[in-house]
C-alpha cells in the first residue's frame, strides 16, 4: 500500500471550523482533541454523561458540556472518544438516534467498526482521526506549538467528499497555536498512512 503524507501546507482549516463538534468523552484523548480544537477556533461541545467527575474539569477548562445525546443533537461532527468497551452501548444510545444524513462519525480506533460492533447508517460519513500518542503528550505538544503524528482514513463515504475532513481535524487537533508554517528543513507532520496496516484494518470492513 502506498503511503501518503500530509502537512500543514495540505490541510484547508475552514473545512473543520464550518463544522459543530461534538466530542463525546473527555478522557485521555477526549480533554486533548476538545481544547486542542476549541484553541484551534472550532465550535466544540462536550458530550458527558449525568454527574461524571469530568464535567468539572470541562468547564473550568472552558468548555461547553452538555449531556451525550444533545451533543450528538446539534453536531454534524461527532468524535466518539469513550473507551473503546463502552462505545457500542454509547452508540446505540445517545448517537444513533439523533444523527442525520450528511453527519460525519469520527473515530480514534476503527475496533468497533471494524469488527461489526458499530454500525452507522449508509447516510453518515464514517471517518477515523488517531494521533500517534497519549492525550497528555497530544495536548503538550500543541501548546508547545508543535504536533504528533496522525493516522487517518475514510470507511465510509455517504457525502461523497467525506475525504476532506480528517486532514483538516488532524490540523486541528495537533496543529500548533500559532500557526506558524513547518520549518523547510523539516517539515512537521500534521497526519499520516505511516502505519497502512494500523489504516488498512479499517479500509478493509
Amino acid at each position: 500500500m502506498a503511503v501518503t503524507i500530509y502537512y500543514e501546507q495540505d490541510c484547508n482549516p475552514d473545512i473543520i471550523k464550518d463544522k459543530k463538534i461534538a466530542i463525546i468523552g473527555y478522557g485521555s484523548q477526549g480533554h486533548a482533541h476538545a481544547l486542542n480544537l476549541k484553541d484551534s477556533g472550532c465550535d466544540v461541545r462536550v458530550g458527558l454523561r449525568e454527574g461524571s467527575r469530568s464535567i468539572e474539569a470541562a468547564e473550568e477548562a472552558g468548555l461547553r458540556v452538555t449531556d451525550m445525546a444533545t451533543a450528538a443533537e446539534e453536531a454534524d461532527l461527532i468524535m466518539v472518544l469513550v473507551p473503546d468497551e463502552l462505545q457500542p452501548e454509547v452508540y446505540e444510545t445517545y448517537i444513533a438516534p439523533h444523527l442525520k444524513a450528511g453527519d460525519t462519525l469520527a473515530f480514534a480506533h476503527g475496533f468497533n467498526v471494524h469488527y461489526g460492533y458499530i454500525t452507522p447508517p449508509e447516510d453518515v460519513n464514517v471517518i477515523m482521526c488517531a494521533p500517534k500518542g497519549p492525550g497528555h503528550i497530544v495536548r503538550r505538544q500543541y501548546t508547545e506549538g508543535s504536533g504528533v503524528p496522525d493516522l487517518i482514513c475514510v470507511a465510509q463515504d455517504a457525502t461523497g467528499d467525506a475525504s476532506r475532513c480528517p486532514t483538516p481535524g488532524a490540523w486541528a487537533v495537533r496543529a500548533p497555536a500559532s500557526s506558524r508554517p513547518p520549518s523547510p528543513r523539516r517539515p512537521r507532520r500534521t497526519s499520516s498512512a505511516s502505519r497502512p496496516c494500523s489504516a488498512a484494518a479499517w479500509w478493509s470492513w
